[in-house]
């Protein structure tokens, strides 16, 4: 079982006096920095001044500099930008700077697991990673409440690298809701195969084959879509709510029937093989490498499988499904292939 630290456990006055350096201000970044300033840490944002990103921090009133400037100021540097251009940033901004003493924060552990960020022996390494999108830390801190979040020590030149990382994770609001220890190894390894087997592959796979199967076999695509995607969300707010028992409890006895006797039939014991091998291949980096690969030659095939997504049966006659659902929010708002993807950064945990 996986040790939880709680408010009592932390010492926010580890870093009082000390500067705190977000890199990168989308999903993560906007929230991770307010909720610590709000506790009343010293907090600066590095950003290019010119970035959207940037009019947003200052809007929001941080105080926004460049980000070798942050990395030069700060005590502790947190790396909030994406896996793929993380190592970058890291090269040109942050090592010149990250002299003995230092904090090198993250919030998911690719670059530094995978080795494609490797921090000089004298600083610390932590990582306090939110189990939420930035928006529901946010929220959920301004309503005096927290996220869980994990925490794990790579590297302890100081001696305190735990003190410190359990004193972030205060400011953030998380000691409320309770922090897990992990590793660096544990959170990225089983991040991956979660979103890859599970939360999103495994899902939009299993979504689109039952979409697929009932329109094959003649059936009206909008019933299919209704059947397979649609209903999604009524399922996993029960489960998120209470679990597998709170679902089976709220469905019809036929449905549960169906589901105790059917289920396994169809994620059996060959899905579950296909799992041992994409687990395999996120812990002896094979799919690291790939990833790493794909951005180096220029991500052309990695967008050239987003387009071919964007224009599956069920992403068309689901758009025009969602125009008859005037609760949706945005629901007038641009399909996924007119609309201007949002500023990269790290989306901590899918």
């Amino acid at each position: 079982m996986a040790t939880i630290f709680y408010e009592h456990d932390a010492n926010p006055n580890a870093l009082k006096g000390k500067t705190i350096a977000i890199l990168g201000y989308g999903s993560q970044g906007h929230a991770q920095a307010q909720n610590l300033r709000d506790s009343g840490y010293k907090v600066i944002v590095g950003l290019e001044p010119n970035r959207p990103s940037a009019q947003q921090a200052r809007a929001d009133g941080m105080v926004v500099v460049a980000p070798d400037e942050a990395a030069k100021r700060a005590d502790w540097i947190h790396m909030l930008t994406p896996d793929e251009t993380q190592a970058a940033v890291y090269e040109q901004y942050v090592k010149p700077f990250l002299h003995p003493g230092k904090i090198l924060g993250f919030s998911h552990g690719f670059s530094v697991h995978f080795k494609t960020i490797v921090p000089p022996a004298d600083v610390d390494v932590v990582m306090i990673a939110p189990k939420s999108p930035g928006h529901l830390l946010r929220r959920v801190y301004a309503e005096g409440r927290g996220v869980p979040s994990l925490i794990a020590i790579q590297q302890d030149a100081s001696k305190r690298a735990h003190e410190y990382a359990l004193a972030y994770a205060h400011g953030i609001g998380s000691t409320r809701a309770g922090v897990l220890q992990t590793t660096f190894k544990e959170e990225t390894e089983s991040d991956l195969f979660g979103e890859q087997a599970v939360l999103c592959g495994g899902l939009t796979s299993l979504i689109k084959k039952g979409f697929e199967t009932l329109v094959e076999a003649g059936y009206a695509p909008e019933i299919a879509y209704f059947e397979c995607l649609h209903e999604m969300k009524l399922i996993v707010d029960l489960i998120y709510e209470g679990g597998l028992s709170r679902m089976r409890y709220s469905i019809s006895n036929t449905a549960e029937y169906g589901d105790l006797t059917r289920g396994e039939k169809v994620v059996g014991d060959a899905t579950r093989a296909a799992m041992k091998k994409t687990l395999s291949d996120i812990q002896d980096g094979t799919f690291a490498r790939e990833w790493i690969k794909e951005n180096k030659d220029g991500g052309y095939h990695f967008n050239d499988l987003r387009q071919k997504e964007q224009q599956h049966p069920i992403e068309i006659v689901g758009a025009q499904l969602r125009g008859m659902m005037s609760w949706l929010p945005g629901r007038d708002a641009k399909k996924p292939a007119e609309a201007k993807k949002p500023e990269p950064e790290q989306v901590v945990n899918a």
